[in-house]
């Protein structure tokens, strides 16, 4: 079941319904049924990995609260860690290491020739995964207080509106509030669907008409004009976002209506004036998730300077690598650690001036740096092998003179690309629903309209699952 189907357009309002209709006491019962059947819609045998990986947790979480130490609570530290890595690997990097190891084995003479799976990737689990392993970080170092409730912990684990991509939420911000009471108001309903209603335009319309364009330049960039291949990389870049802009904020709001407040997790990443800057915008929830349990673990900045700067490699290398199980991912990962250090330097060296006036001509300046950088890594990411993503870059440089395929963008795609990029002017600092609410009744009923007309009359007509499922 996905945001944009007509399955999910009628499950969020029963359960809703369902939600203030019944007692508080019951609803994480309502709520755990309710996921559990979300997430089975895709594919029913994996709820099992979920339950497996949940009563792991669970019951390492109770052991290490009853230890007096951490010497005796980290055998159930390294039970979840172990559980929770080793599923993950399995199901998600056992053929990158088959495949990397039999053409190792290959050039030095071995016969040796490990088996490769046939599996489908569980949807999630790196996100549910990074989620119960933040819990049993935080109990071992004596964070957080164990879950005494196996529903309420359960529930932290799979609840539908940020199961499948996020917000990856912390135990101490999610689970204290589905045990609160909250009745329905008005306010959270209005911004709720606001919300829902945003992120269907910037995903069906803006998303899923820009992946057309990207998937002719993909899949024959040695077709196409400099010119073209420039655009379409320029599209991935603007598609990649909206797609994963557009889940987070119907997640945000599908909650929001049953008075459940989820983390934000864009705040306009490409008016970043700078790579440090751009993560503390883009999958917030992630960047921060490495931050606390990678980065600070490995000493953050309170190391000597090579111990640093081998330690912001191996956080972006890592995050890099958390995306996909491909060589493209960890170059992707990479060139953000390098360019990190590199304009980290350059603001040591020449002392820049680290805060702009927003929307000065030297923001600007510098946000249109970031985002040729990010256009750049995008490639990587998009790619499905090092070889096409070097045969666009080859293309996009050797092609000028090539007339090349037409490219088909039809006139409405840049109109509501150029609408939607400037809407980030608009929304800087500021998320959608509480920005629409200043506005007037017929303002905000205006801006309604528009949004469900585009919808009903410009949604992409080819059906694209969200980019970030695919993690």
């Amino acid at each position: 079941m996905i945001f944009n189907s007509i399955e999910f357009i009628l499950f969020l309002p029963v359960v809703i319904i369902l939600y203030y209709l019944t007692p508080q006491r019951f609803r994480w019962v309502l709520l755990l049924a309710a996921s559990y059947y979300f997430y089975m819609s895709w594919k029913v045998e994996y709820i099992f990995l979920i339950i497996f990986s949940t009563l792991v947790d669970y019951f390492s979480g109770l052991m290490m609260e009853r230890q007096s130490s951490k010497k005796k609570r980290l055998p159930f530290l390294i039970l979840s860690l172990v559980t929770n890595l080793g599923l993950l690997f399995f199901f998600k990097y056992y053929n990158f290491g088959a495949e990397n190891l039999n053409l190792l084995f290959d050039k030095i003479g071995l016969s040796q020739d490990i088996p490769m799976m046939d599996f489908l990737l569980p949807v999630g689990i790196s996100f549910y995964t990074f989620q119960t392993l933040s819990y049993s970080i935080d109990v071992y170092f004596g964070r957080q207080k164990a879950e005494k409730h196996l529903g309420y912990f359960a529930l932290y684990v799979s609840f539908f509106p940020q199961l499948v991509a996020g917000p990856i939420e912390r135990f101490s911000s999610l689970t204290p509030q589905f045990k609160e009471n909250h009745t329905f108001t008005y306010e959270n309903f209005a911004n709720g669907l606001r919300l829902i209603l945003y992120g269907w335009f910037i995903k069906m319309v803006i998303a899923d008409n820009l992946a057309v364009v990207v998937e002719q330049i993909y899949a024959s960039p040695e077709n196409f004009s400099s010119l073209d291949i420039l655009t379409g990389i320029s599209f991935y870049s603007i598609q990649i976002y909206s797609d994963f802009y557009g889940y987070s904020i119907i997640a945000i709001g599908s909650a929001l209506i049953m008075g459940i407040k989820l983390m934000d997790n864009f705040k306009t990443p490409y008016l970043a004036k700078h790579i440090a800057e751009f993560w503390q915008r883009w999958h917030i929830s992630l960047s921060t998730w490495f931050r606390d349990y990678l980065y600070f673990p490995l000493g953050g900045n309170k190391v000597k300077l090579s111990r640093w700067v081998l330690n912001i490699l191996i956080v972006f290398i890592v995050s890099g690598f958390w995306h996909g199980a491909n060589w493209t991912f960890i170059i992707w990962g990479s060139i953000f650690g390098v360019t990190y250090l590199v304009e980290h330097l350059i603001n040591r060296l020449f002392k820049l001036q680290k805060e702009q006036k927003p929307f000065s001509l030297q923001h600007l300046m510098l946000a249109f740096k970031t985002f040729i950088i990010v256009t750049i890594a995008w490639v990587f990411f998009r790619s499905q092998s090092l070889d096409e993503a070097l045969q666009v870059f080859s293309s996009l440089f050797h092609n000028t003179n090539l007339s090349g395929t037409e490219l088909s963008t039809p006139m409405f795609v840049w109109v509501f690309l150029i609408l939607f990029m400037l809407s980030d002017f608009l929304l800087y600092n500021k998320r959608f629903d509480k920005w629409i609410a200043q506005f007037p009744l017929i303002g905000r009923w205006s801006i309604y309209t528009i949004l469900i007309f585009s919808i009903i009359v410009f949604a992409g007509v080819e059906d694209f699952p969200f980019i970030y499922f695919q993690f």
